[in-house]
């Protein structure tokens, strides 16, 4: 256990194996106004959506991973024509794009459905780290646009200008998703090196001069999609270990992976790869003013949000956060996909807004550029509900004591109304006669109303909280299923 705690920080500043890493990490304010005034509004929105789509899809995989060299079960490879061979599978896996063909591909179909289910702003993946561009760069052949892609003759082939422009047609933000390590790059896995892990597989100080390639390739490619892209309004940066470190950081990372080689903790190289984060940021808000960026898993002021992966904080956290949720099947599309109840759904979105969060929830498109039919019924339950809970949700923030058992608080930052809202019980009882809002208390003249309804409710104040009282007439006529909001006019 103590060789545990001695490897964890390390482990977790460098790697970005654990979840925890996008929770914990130290946060550091935006001094910009216009971000700072971009985050409030975002922190308003509540629910995104997140898109996982590139040439693999059509094997069905974990994006990406099972073409770096670090071994891990969950992205084993098992397609191809040899598995077992790692530059014949990386090979096949690159060869994906010649037969990438999402002839079903229609933006406006899932823009449509995810405006419908509340959601307020798309994130999309212009690149994971396999390097393949759902977006026309001009500093790469390996993309969607490239004439040895079966996709690039169809009027669609730029996927990221028309997921955009269909989202912002809805009315909601857009969002790039772009991954910093790039594995297609030869500036990043130089062909004269083998890679290793998920790492450049160079050091970057000893060969300057090709590192500084990588650097430019990458602003370029930012830059591309910041100029030509329409009004984007979140750059969300992912591949954290792709960052600036210090010598010191360096020789502690070495020093704690000496002291715990025996441990099984499957550890990366630590070396610089620093592709200078401030100038990018200055440059992408100058074609982009206010531009949120999330450099995750990278303390600084390029990290404006944090984002806790496929888990719900246990409490409030006390800086702009979102937590990333895998809706069904994984972050990318795999066949038979199994998908959330409604249920579970809505409780967990209500418990993320009750902490002060967001929620980014993630579909993968198919390979034929479909979603699953499960996910537009998925989306269509979560709208229907918000349609009645809407003022609870969107606009709040958090407020103490968060959840008490199966009752979750928010508060509208404008009117200072509360609003209890009750998650219902796994038997699926309903709503109850009565219960408690424990650790809050209306205030003398507060009036009670359920979300939906009509007319206000009794309540009284005990020593445990607010105790609220459902009539008859009301239980039997529900406005919605699976959770209802209390609104509490004042508190004290």
């Amino acid at each position: 256990m103590k060789k545990l705690l001695v490897l964890i920080p390390v482990f977790l500043a460098f790697m970005g194996y654990a979840q925890l890493e996008h929770e914990i990490t130290d946060y550091v304010w935006p001094t910009d106004q216009a971000v700072l005034d971009k985050l409030e509004d975002w922190q308003d929105l509540k629910f995104g959506l997140l898109m996982h789509w590139g040439a693999y899809s059509q094997w069905g995989i974990v994006e990406s991973w099972s073409i770096c060299p670090e071994d891990y079960g969950w992205c084993e490879r098992k397609k191809g024509s040899n598995p077992d061979d790692y530059f014949t599978y990386k090979k096949e896996y690159e060869n994906l794009k010649l037969s990438f063909n999402p002839t079903g591909f229609n933006p406006d179909n899932w823009a449509k459905a995810a405006s419908d289910a509340g959601m307020k702003y798309v994130v999309f993946t212009t690149k994971h780290h396999d390097g393949f561009c759902m977006f026309d760069s001009k500093y790469t052949d390996y993309k969607v646009t490239s004439p040895e892609c079966a996709f690039s003759v169809n009027p669609k082939a730029n996927i990221t200008k028309e997921v955009f422009d269909a989202f912002r047609a809805e009315g909601l933000w857009a969002g790039a998703y772009f991954s910093k390590p790039d594995w297609n790059s030869p500036y990043y896995w130089d062909p004269k090196f083998p890679p290793m892990d998920r790492n450049v597989n160079y050091d970057p100080e000893a060969h300057p001069k090709e590192w500084e390639k990588f650097v430019q390739f990458t602003q370029n490619q930012i830059m591309e999609l910041m100029s030509d892209y329409g009004k984007i309004d979140i750059l969300w940066l992912d591949g954290g270990w792709v960052s600036k470190k210090s010598p010191e950081q360096i020789k502690n990372y070495y020093i704690n992976v000496a002291e715990n080689s025996t441990s099984g903790f499957p550890i990366s190289r630590a070396v610089n790869q620093d592709i200078r984060m401030d100038d990018i940021a200055a440059k992408a808000r100058e074609k982009q003013p206010g531009l949120i960026m999330v450099d995750r898993a990278v303390k600084g002021p390029n990290q404006n949000y944090l984002t806790p992966e496929n888990k719900v904080p246990e409490t409030q956290l006390p800086y702009p956060w979102e937590s990333c949720i895998i809706a069904g099947g994984g972050w990318s599309w795999v066949p038979d996909a199994k998908f959330m109840t409604p249920k579970e759904a809505i409780h967990m979105l209500v418990d993320i807004v009750a902490k002060g969060g967001n929620l980014l929830y993630n579909i993968a498109p198919g390979p034929d550029g479909k979603w699953p039919t499960n996910a537009y019924k998925l989306l269509e339950a979560m709208g229907d509900w918000i349609k009645v809970n809407s003022e609870a949700i969107y606009s709040t923030r958090a407020i103490a004591p968060y959840k008490t058992d199966n009752i979750c608080l928010s508060q509208q930052k404008d009117t200072k109304a509360v609003y209890a809202i009750y998650l219902e019980e796994e038997d699926g009882s309903g709503l109850p006669a009565s219960f408690t809002v424990k650790g809050i208390k209306a205030a003398k003249d507060a009036k009670l109303s359920l979300l939906g309804a009509k007319g206000y409710l009794k309540w009284k104040n005990t020593n445990e909280g607010v105790k609220v009282t459902i009539p008859t007439n009301i239980r039997k006529n529900l406005p919605c299923n699976l959770a209802w909001a209390v609104k509490i006019s004042a508190v004290e």
